[in-house]
């Protein structure tokens, strides 16, 4: 089972914030009370380290994430309001059909090759759970929080961008 214990994610040198960055939540309509929680370990980070250029967007469910993101860069891309990373939120719970399978795949698929076709980081905060308990371990409970887990990942790649580029 993955935790954080056994890795530095949670650790963030202060040197490399990157206070100046936008980052864009695209979070779904779906399981909204879980969402909201994983959006607030998100928000909760980045007023830590004070980020304040943070927008939400929010789509049905999870198989519309990628679309988001994917609209939003275009509309935005050469604009001041450029996202220096995306934060994709869900959760998605498994149920008695195979319609869990596809969702996760097109999901996590579609998370994938944003990141092989934008020039920006998409961090996957999706939730893919077989019932709402293991949800709830997931937002604060044994096993963290996603959200905030999500919210130093964007840190730490926008962070590992910025240092190619000088």
């Amino acid at each position: 089972m993955a935790t954080v214990s056994n890795s530095s994610l949670l650790e963030i040198n202060a040197g490399i914030l990157p206070k100046d960055a936008c980052i864009v939540i695209v979070k779904t309509e779906w399981n909204a009370v879980t969402i909201n929680k994983l959006e607030d370990g998100c928000r909760k980070v980045f007023a830590e380290h004070g980020i304040e250029n943070v927008k939400t967007i929010v789509v049905p469910g999870a198989f519309e994430i990628s679309f988001g993101v994917k609209a939003y860069w275009e509309a935005k891309k050469n604009s001041y309001e450029q996202p220096d990373a995306f934060i994709a939120l869900g959760v998605v719970l498994r149920g008695d059909t195979p319609h869990f399978d596809y969702v996760c795949k097109a999901v996590t698929d579609g998370v994938v090759n944003l990141n092989l076709q934008l020039p920006v980081p998409v961090i996957f905060g999706v939730l893919t759970v077989d019932n709402q308990q293991q949800a709830d371990e997931r937002v604060g409970g044994v096993h963290g929080h996603k959200g905030e887990e999500a919210a130093i990942t964007a840190l730490k790649m926008i962070a590992l961008k910025r240092s190619f580029e000088h």
